[in-house]
C-alpha cells in the first residue's frame, strides 16, 4: 500500500483538530453509528477544558489505495519542541489557517519550521462559511508570509483550498461544490511525495516522541528510515554522536489505526510506529539493527527562555492534601517530564530540596505543574525568571525577545500601548482590523510580559486577544518596574473568619473567604498600599449583653479574588512563592516569620 505521511500545523483555535476528526469520519475509520467525542484527538483532561492541543498526536486514514499518517501538532509556541520533532518524521504539511482571522503569530511559528525543513505546504482556508470571512485576502498573506520566510520556488507554488471542517467540506474554489473532503484527500495524495526510504538497508528509526504504558513500559514512536522492524529482532540505540546507548529486543511494533495503536507483525520503510522493548533510549535517538553506527541528524530544539523553582512544600498545611510530597518523587517525576520533551530542562537548585525546571514560556510550565497538581503533588513554586544569555563576541548580555500580536478594542489600544510601553515593548506596527478592533504588533522583553496576561485582560474588560512568538536574544532593555501593590500577610494559623475579613476589606483586596485554612506567613490579599502588611485573619468580634440593631447587622463580605495556577505564578514577587496541592492554590512568603523575613531584606539590601 502507497503511503503519505502529513502533519495538519495551524495558529490555535484554527479547526485542526476538527479536520482530523472530519478525515477520520469520511474515510470510513469510524462506523456511521459509531459514538465518537468531538476532538477525538485532544484526548487528555487539559486539552480538553483548554480546548488547545499540547501533546502531538499520530493518527491514520486508507484513502483509495493510500495510507496517510496524519499528525496532529500544538499551535502554541510553548509546545514548539512538539512541533519540530514531529515535522522530522512527515512528508508534508497542510497549513489551516482562518478565514476570518488570517496568518497568526504561530502560524508563523510552525510554518517557518516547515518551510527550513523543505516542506511544501498544502494551504487550506478553513471555517470560509465565517460571515466575517475574506478567504482571497487571507491566500495573499499567506503568500506574503512564506515570501518573507524566504519559501522556495516550489513551496510558493502551493495548491489552495477551501474548507469548513465542522461541516465536512473543502473545495478547490471558494464558490465550488461543498459535498465532502474528497478534494484534500486528492490533494494530499497528489501534492504530498511518498516517503524517501531505504526498504532494503538494515533498519534505522529516528525516536520523536516517548511515552511510558502501564504495559508496555517505555514506547517510542518514529518513523522507519530505512529496512523492516519485527517483535523479537535485535535492535540498539545510538545518541546523536553515534555512541551506543543500549541494546535490546523488541518486544512489541505498533502502529497507528485510527484512534487506536494496534500490534503489526512487521513496520516497512516509510510508515510512522511505535515500538517497545527498550529501557534506556529517549526522544532524538537512532533505533537501528546492531550493524549500523551512523545516527540518523536529529533537528536541534530552540532553547529555553523561562525558568522557575519547584522545591518541596514545607507549609504547616504540608501534606494534607496530596500524596506525593518529597523531593525524590518530586525529582523522579520532573526527570520523567524532562526525558520525553526536549523543550524542559532540569537542573538541581542551590536551595534545599529544590529544582531549577526551564521551559518555552508560561503556558508550558504552568500544564506541566497543573498536570502534577492533578497526579497528587504537592509543590512551591517560585516566580518564573528569563535565562539570559552572553554574546560570545562582545560579552553583552542579551535577553529573549517575543513578538506580541495584539486584538483589542479601539477604546482600549490607548490603555494597552502605555502599559507595554512601561514593561519596556516597542510598537511596531498598528491598523485596524475591523468591527471597531485594532492590530497592534510589539516586539517586547519576555522579563516584562511575565504577569501581564491578567492586567490585560483587566485593562480590556476581558475582550482583548494576545499572542506571544519567541523572536531571539537582544541586549537588555533595562529596569522593569514591578508589582505596585504589596500583599495582606496573615500573623496567626487557623481558620479564617468573616468578621476579621469584612474589617480587612478596607485595607485592600481578599484572596481567600471565611473558614478557608491560613497560617502565619501566608498571603490572604492584596494590600492597598505598596507595602506588605501584617494581618489577623482570625479576629472574632467581642460579645457584650448589649443588642442594637446596628450591631447585629449580618456581614456582607465581597467574594475573594481567585486566581488561577498561571496568575498566581506570575503575581507573586521574588520573596514569596505559590504553594500548590491537588486541592489549593496558595501564596505565601518564603520565609513564614516575620523576623526571618526582615533578616533576608537587609542581607538583600546590603548586597544591593
Amino acid at each position: 500500500m502507497k503511503i503519505r505521511n502529513i502533519a495538519i500545523i495551524a495558529h490555535v483555535d484554527h479547526g485542526k483538530t476538527t479536520l482530523v476528526d472530519c478525515l477520520l469520519r469520511q474515510s470510513g475509520t469510524f462506523r456511521d453509528n459509531q459514538t465518537v467525542a468531538e476532538r477525538a484527538l485532544d484526548s487528555g483532561d487539559l486539552e480538553r477544558e483548554r480546548g488547545i492541543t499540547i501533546l502531538s498526536k499520530c493518527t491514520s486514514v486508507v484513502w483509495q489505495d493510500t495510507r496517510i499518517n496524519i499528525v496532529d501538532t500544538p499551535g502554541h509556541a510553548d509546545f514548539g519542541g512538539e512541533v519540530e520533532r514531529i515535522l522530522s518524521m512527515v512528508d508534508g504539511v497542510v497549513l489551516l489557517v482562518d478565514a476570518a482571522e488570517g496568518a497568526m503569530p504561530q502560524t508563523k511559528f510552525v510554518t517557518a519550521k516547515a518551510l527550513r525543513q523543505g516542506l511544501k505546504p498544502i494551504v487550506v482556508i478553513n471555517k470560509v462559511d465565517r460571515p466575517d470571512g475574506r478567504a482571497a485576502e487571507v491566500v495573499e498573506e499567506v503568500f506574503d508570509l512564506f515570501a518573507a520566510l524566504d519559501a522556495s520556488d516550489e513551496q510558493l507554488d502551493f495548491p489552495t483550498l477551501y474548507a469548513s471542517a465542522k461541516h465536512g467540506w473543502a473545495s478547490h474554489e471558494p464558490d465550488g461544490p461543498r459535498d465532502d473532503m474528497a478534494p484534500l484527500f486528492e490533494t494530499i495524495v497528489r501534492h504530498v511525495p511518498p516517503p524517501e526510504v531505504a526498504p532494503d538497508a538494515p533498519f534505522r528509526l529516528l525516536v520523536t516522541t516517548l511515552e511510558a504504558d502501564p504495559y508496555l513500559g517505555r514506547v517510542l514512536t518514529g518513523r522507519i528510515a530505512a529496512g523492516r522492524v519485527r517483535a523479537n529482532d535485535q535492535i540498539k540505540a545510538l545518541n546523536r554522536d553515534g555512541k551506543p546507548i543500549e541494546d535490546g529486543r523488541v518486544t512489541r511494533v505498533l502502529a497507528f489505526r485510527g484512534l487506536s495503536r494496534v500490534p503489526l507483525e512487521e513496520g516497512e520503510a516509510g510508515d510512522i510506529v511505535a515500538i517497545a522493548g527498550l529501557k534506556e533510549a529517549s526522544v532524538a535517538d537512532t533505533l537501528c539493527a546492531p550493524d549500523v553506527t551512523q545516527a540518523i541528524p536529529a533537528p536541534p530544539i530552540d532553547p529555553p527562555t523561562l525558568a522557575l523553582t519547584i522545591s518541596v512544600n514545607d507549609s504547616p498545611l504540608a501534606g494534607r492534601e496530596g500524596s506525593k510530597v518529597t523531593s525524590r518523587v518530586i525529582l523522579a517525576r520532573l526527570l520523567r517530564e524532562a526525558e520525553g520533551n526536549v523543550a524542559i530542562r532540569v537542573q538541581p537548585s542551590e536551595e534545599k530540596d529544590a529544582f531549577e525546571v526551564a521551559g518555552r514560556g508560561e503556558l508550558q510550565l504552568g500544564i506541566l505543574i497543573e498536570t502534577m497538581r492533578r497526579e497528587g503533588f504537592e509543590l512551591s513554586i517560585s516566580r518564573p525568571r528569563v535565562l539570559f544569555h552572553v554574546d560570545e563576541k562582545s560579552g553583552q548580555k542579551l535577553e529573549p525577545m517575543e513578538e506580541v500580536l495584539v486584538d483589542v478594542d479601539e477604546a482600549f489600544s490607548g490603555t494597552v500601548v502605555e502599559k507595554l510601553s512601561l514593561r519596556r515593548a516597542e510598537l511596531q506596527d498598528m491598523r485596524p482590523s475591523g468591527g471597531g478592533k485594532v492590530r497592534l504588533s510589539f516586539l517586547a522583553p519576555s522579563r516584562g510580559l511575565i504577569g501581564y496576561h491578567g492586567e490585560f485582560l483587566t485593562d480590556t474588560r476581558g475582550s482583548g486577544i494576545m499572542y506571544r512568538l519567541f523572536h531571539g536574544y537582544a541586549p537588555v532593555k533595562g529596569a522593569i518596574g514591578g508589582r505596585k501593590h504589596g500583599v495582606l500577610v496573615a500573623n496567626s494559623d487557623g481558620a479564617a473568619v468573616a468578621y476579621a475579613l469584612w474589617n480587612l476589606e478596607e485595607r485592600g483586596a481578599l484572596f481567600i473567604g471565611p473558614g478557608a485554612a491560613v497560617y502565619r506567613g501566608m498571603i490572604i490579599g492584596e494590600c492597598s498600599r505598596d507595602t506588605d502588611l501584617d494581618v489577623n485573619p482570625l479576629k472574632a468580634k467581642q460579645l457584650t449583653n448589649i443588642r442594637t440593631v446596628s450591631k447585629d447587622e449580618a456581614i456582607r463580605l465581597t467574594p475573594p479574588r481567585k486566581l488561577s495556577l498561571e496568575q498566581a505564578v506570575a503575581y507573586i514577587d521574588d520573596d514569596e512563592l505559590v504553594e500548590v496541592t491537588p486541592k489549593s492554590i496558595r501564596l505565601r512568603k518564603r520565609f513564614l516569620d516575620p523576623h526571618d523575613r526582615k533578616r533576608a531584606s537587609r542581607a538583600e539590601a546590603a548586597v544591593g
